[in-house]
């Protein structure tokens, strides 16, 4: 059974940073691209980042660009995200996803496999 399970939420400041980590069991995906999402209350689950399977190519959210971090590790199975001057609107339940597929895609819809979410939480 496919699982992925984030860990690393919490509360921070605005302007400080957090790292986030998924760790996936179950089968291996070093071929398939990793991405993370976040829902904010009211609103629609929307792309944070994602990476394909070599790690060489990434994506970001215009609203995360230059401050959000992501990588993967895959002989661990994990794939991180590193926060960095963060902001109240980052505030979110965070979601790591799988793609069965070598690409990086926006559309949540296209992803397979999903963690149960970790809350950050982002004071002014």
């Amino acid at each position: 059974q496919v699982q992925l399970v984030e860990s690393g939420g919490g509360l921070a400041q605005a302007g400080g940073s957090l790292r986030l980590s998924c760790a996936a069991s179950g089968r291996t995906f070093r071929s398939y691209a990793m991405a993370w999402f976040r829902r904010a209350p009211g609103k629609e689950r929307e792309f944070v980042a994602g990476i394909i399977w070599s790690g060489d190519r990434t994506s970001y959210a215009d609203s995360v660009k230059g401050r959000f971090t992501i990588s993967r590790d895959n002989a661990k199975n994990t794939v991180n995200l590193h926060l960095n001057s963060l902001k109240p609107e980052d505030t979110a339940v965070y979601y790591c996803a799988v793609r069965m597929g070598v690409t990086i895609e926006p559309k949540a819809y296209t992803y397979d496999y999903w963690g149960q979410g970790t809350q950050v939480t982002v004071s002014s």
